[in-house]
This record gives C-alpha cells, sequence and structure tokens, in this order.
C-alpha cells in the first residue's frame, strides 16, 4: 500500500493506544506488506520467552462473534483460563496472514497433544464480507484444523482491536475486484493465570520463535 497511507495508519495506530503498540498492514491488492516500527515497551527482563514481554497487560476483549459452524463464540468465556493466541487478519491476504498462521501451525505440531490441547489460536476475521465461516474454516484447515476462526460485525472487530492497541480498517475493493485490508499483524498471547495479553509476537517472528515459546505458553509460564 502507498507509504503515505501507512503513515497514516501507524500514526493512528500510536495515537490509540499511546504508542505502546504500532501497525504493520497487508493488502491483497498490492500484493505486498508495509512494516511499521513496531515500539513497544518492555522490560529488560531475563524473561524466558523470545517474543517480546509486554509491560502492559491487555484484556483479552469482550468481542463475540460467529465462529467456522456459525455459532456465537464469547471469546472470553470460551478460553477463559486457557493459553490464547489472537491474531486479526483475512484469508485473502498474500502475505503475513497465511505466513503468521502458517507458522503457529507448524510450531503447534511439534508440541504433544497434550499440550497442543491447552493453546487456544483465535483468528479473527478484518474482512468479514468475504470470509464466511464456510471460507474461514476451509482456509485454517490448511494450517491447523484446531484454529478457532471467528467471523461477523467489522464495529466489533474494530472495537476489539483497538483495546489491544491494533489498528483495524475498513476493506477497501480495488478497481479490479481485488480487495485491501489494513490490520495490525501483531499476534499477543494471554496466558491462563490471569486471561491478560503478556508476550507480543511481531509479523516477522519465526518458526524458530514460536517452537520455543509455546511450550511455555502451555504451561503458562510467567514472562
Amino acid at each position: 500500500m502507498p507509504r503515505t497511507s501507512s503513515r497514516r495508519l501507524a500514526a493512528a495506530a500510536a495515537l490509540a493506544l499511546a504508542g505502546c503498540l504500532a501497525l504493520t498492514s497487508c493488502g491483497s491488492a498490492a500484493g505486498k506488506t508495509t512494516a511499521g516500527a513496531a515500539v513497544v515497551s518492555q522490560p529488560s527482563s531475563n524473561s524466558p520467552y523470545q517474543g517480546t514481554p509486554l509491560s502492559r497487560h491487555f484484556d483479552k476483549p469482550d468481542l463475540v462473534l460467529n465462529d467456522t459452524s456459525g455459532q456465537p463464540f464469547d471469546l472470553r468465556q470460551r478460553t477463559a483460563g486457557r493459553t490464547t493466541l489472537l491474531f486479526f487478519g483475512y484469508t485473502d491476504c498474500p502475505d503475513v496472514c497465511p505466513t503468521t498462521m502458517g507458522d503457529i501451525g507448524v510450531a503447534m505440531q511439534k508440541l504433544p497433544a497434550d499440550e497442543q490441547k491447552k493453546i487456544d489460536v483465535v483468528f479473527v476475521s478484518t474482512d468479514p464480507a468475504r470470509d464466511t465461516p464456510k471460507v474461514l474454516r476451509t482456509w485454517l484447515d490448511s494450517f491447523n484444523t484446531s484454529f478457532i476462526g471467528l467471523t461477523g460485525d467489522l464495529d466489533k472487530v474494530k472495537a476489539a482491536a483497538k483495546s489491544l492497541g491494533i489498528l483495524v480498517e475498513d476493506p477497501i475493493v480495488n478497481k479490479d475486484g481485488t480487495v485491501s485490508s489494513s490490520h495490525g499483524a501483531q499476534v499477543l498471547a494471554f496466558l491462563p493465570s490471569d486471561d491478560k495479553a503478556h508476550v507480543l509476537y511481531l509479523s516477522n517472528s519465526s518458526i524458530d520463535v514460536f517452537s520455543h515459546d509455546l511450550p511455555l505458553l502451555a504451561k503458562g509460564v510467567p514472562a
């Protein structure tokens, strides 16, 4: 997407959360990812995690959308007391969305079955008009059949993302019919001890990073 637009989105994200998190965006029309500078307030700790430990622990969003079976899914209630990885994106994304979900999927497969069952990976669509429950389920199954997909009211999605310092904008339909959706590309990890986000993963986090951290997250190890 154009640099001026990227700067505008990054600035808005910084204002929304006083500079705690910045924006990474992707658009299907351009087929490019534009990364804004991620400014994260973190302690110089001896954290066991390779992801970024957050000094501000975000509450899990109060969000109810439809899951891929078409049934209402209350994010807070259904994932209470469980390790939860939360990501906002869309299925037609050409780059960061499939890469991120694919990396998490590979890392999940390396875990013992009992540890995999302790982690909920939740993907919230930023393009609900096109990401129907069926489309979302098919796409997620290519990464991991246990991944949870949520789709529905975009205003609810935008508000939930904003509460985490992640900016989501309305999708834009281009002249050629393709869609561009600008959204933050951070993955937030919520620990089961308090259902708050303690660890952040940027869009360039590797499979090795997730492979290292998922066992710790499954056990609820403090960040």
